[in-house]
């Protein structure tokens, strides 16, 4: 009986032992884990090798830990391959759409018909609008490609974009498009000029591209500014408002002219100046809304 009890005590400390080594060795998994969240080290989990199924489990998380690093250097040479490709192309197509306009005002200056000089006219129109798709690809691929430099200083948003829309009033004539901007008082952001002047083009741009009717500009002063773009749209069941500011995304392919990069370089200039972008599509109306950080007198 006593060589039972004995037995039973030793049992009990050697499985009491066994419990506190598990624990031990799940702590130091939550340790390493942790560690490779927060300091984003690349070190493998390592273990005493006392346990085979702790061992195991181990294994099968550094070999996830690198499948996983594996596609993340993938996704970065993929992105990095992709910049190269759009910033190639855009010079690519530089060089035979400068020769091409350059013949078209050769062939103007000539003696031409009445139907001929329509067609040229018909062409150069094309050549111009093939134009201002190459300047988006370079832009976007320049923004993607250079680190910005940003020059941030207090902007009065509300002169600036009365400035730009005063800019562009010709345009929107010729598209037959009037803007109704909504008196507010002087609000000012922290942003830098260059960049809210290219967010307001661009914005113009796309009411251009997809408006049915006239836009209305508002701003407004919430915990930051918000610069609200909204236009009655063609085609409203092709909207996809959750892709609208996804690259090369159109909602219309079939119809239309744009690249699809327009809302992606308003997205990326007002992310690298600290702010947001959102769209919503109700009763018809597209609401474009930017969002910079706000400088308070």
């Amino acid at each position: 009986m006593i060589l039972f009890a004995a037995a039973l005590i030793i049992g009990v400390f050697i499985l009491s032992f066994y419990i506190g080594f598990l624990h031990r060795q799940l702590h130091s998994i939550n340790r390493q884990l942790h560690k490779r969240l927060t300091e984003h080290t690349r070190q493998p989990i390592r273990l005493e090798l006392l346990s085979k199924e702790l061992n195991t489990l181990a294994v099968h998380i550094n070999t996830y830990f690198k499948a996983e690093e594996n596609l993340r250097l993938k996704s970065i040479q993929e992105e990095r391959n992709f910049k190269e490709l759009i910033a190639n192309i855009s010079h690519d197509l530089r060089t035979p759409l400068t020769a091409i306009k350059g013949y078209q005002q050769l062939v103007a200056l000539g003696e031409l018909t009445f139907d001929q000089r329509k067609k040229l006219q018909t062409a150069q129109k094309h050549a111009d609008q093939l134009e201002r798709l190459i300047e988006h690809f370079f832009e976007y691929s320049y923004l993607l490609n250079v680190e910005p430099k940003l020059a941030i200083e207090r902007i009065n948003l509300t002169n600036l974009v009365a400035e730009v829309l005063a800019a562009s009033v010709t345009t929107l004539e010729e598209n037959q498009l009037a803007v109704r901007f909504e008196e507010a008082p002087p609000l000012f952001v922290l942003a830098d000029k260059e960049m809210a002047m290219r967010i307001i083009q661009n914005l113009i741009r796309n009411g251009i591209q997809h408006s049915s009717g006239d836009i209305t500009v508002r701003l407004l002063a919430t915990d930051n500014a918000v610069l609200s773009f909204s236009n009655a749209v063609k085609h409203v069941a092709a909207f996809d408002t959750e892709r609208l500011f996804d690259r090369f995304y159109t909602s219309d392919r079939a119809r239309s002219s744009s690249t699809g990069l327009g809302l992606s370089i308003v997205k990326l200039l007002a992310e690298q100046m600290g702010g947001s972008v959102s769209a919503s599509l109700h009763d018809g109306v597209l609401e474009i809304r930017v969002e910079l950080p706000r400088s308070n007198p």
